[in-house]
């Protein structure tokens, strides 16, 4: 298939974490990459406070995680207009009928032809999913229908999906409604391992709702998805853990996103299927 160059990164309208999408996108941009943005309803997708602080100190780490040269690359792009253009991933899929409805059946036949229209148009105009991290995703990408069948559309045309830190999470239940099987089965990957997870904190921005600890352990998750024919690859106590197993390209937390972004480049350009691990 003809390359478009394009990209398209899902984000979370309940914020993300700045260098988990401008630190791969710049490498693609470089690249000659372009990017399209889409949240769930279409809003703005808004940057999380700790990733443009350069003194916000990780508890989990013990240390500032947002880099003097991350914060002033997010900053940057901030100040652009690319996420006015948001795109809206409840105009652009359908959403799956109750089972309850009294149309049902006729629904239900309509869901999968719009949807197969949806994930036609998807793959045809893009080489590439992006699901960005940060809390957010918790809240409105993780369970999210319509991201979960973008997800399946890009997982049945064997073209690269690529996801970060909470943006991980998708994958475990991105499955065939009908089958029910995890599409990560047999698979290996990264994600947020359970060291790096918050005792307290976990917040959205919009809100002041503190959730505590994030709702579920990733790592665990991840480590049940894959079953005994994958792994989970935490890489606790290395500084970075990117894990490509082709069609998926995933990284551990904002510490991996420039590595992340050199991967799924390769990965796109030069045929990359398999690495770290």
């Amino acid at each position: 298939m003809k390359s478009s160059k394009r990209i398209l990164a899902v984000m979370s309208e309940w914020g993300y974490w700045g260098i988990e999408l401008v630190g791969p996108m710049s490498k693609l941009v470089a690249a000659g990459y372009e990017f399209d943005f889409a949240t769930p309803k279409g809003k703005r997708a808004p940057v999380l406070p700790p990733s443009i602080d350069t003194t916000y100190r990780d508890p989990a780490l013990d240390a500032c995680v947002t880099t003097q040269e991350d914060a002033a690359l997010v900053l940057a792009f901030e100040k652009t207009s690319q996420l006015d253009k948001t795109l809206n991933l409840s105009a652009m899929f359908p959403e799956r009928p109750y089972f309850s409805h009294p149309g049902f059946l006729r629904e239900y036949e309509a869901y999968h032809e719009k949807r197969r229209i949806a994930q036609e148009k998807a793959v045809a105009e893009y080489d590439a999913i992006l699901l960005v991290g940060g809390s957010g995703p918790i809240v409105d990408i993780v369970n999210n229908q319509r991201v979960h069948d973008l997800v399946l559309a890009f997982h049945a045309a064997d073209k690269p999906i690529a996801a970060i830190c909470y943006g991980v999470a998708t994958l475990v239940f991105a499955r065939d409604f009908n089958e029910r099987k995890s599409i990560i089965a047999d698979k290996h990957v990264t994600g947020h391992c359970i060291e790096y997870d918050h005792h307290d904190g976990t917040g959205f921005v919009g809100t002041d709702f503190n959730m505590g600890p994030p709702p579920y352990v990733l790592e665990y998750i991840l480590a049940d998805a894959v079953g005994p024919g994958g792994q989970y690859h935490g890489n606790f106590g290395k500084r970075t853990s990117v894990i490509v197993d082709f069609p998926f390209i995933t990284a551990r937390s904002l510490q991996c996103s420039h590595e992340f972004g050199e991967k799924i480049l390769e990965v796109l350009d030069e045929g990359l299927r398999r690495y770290g691990w």
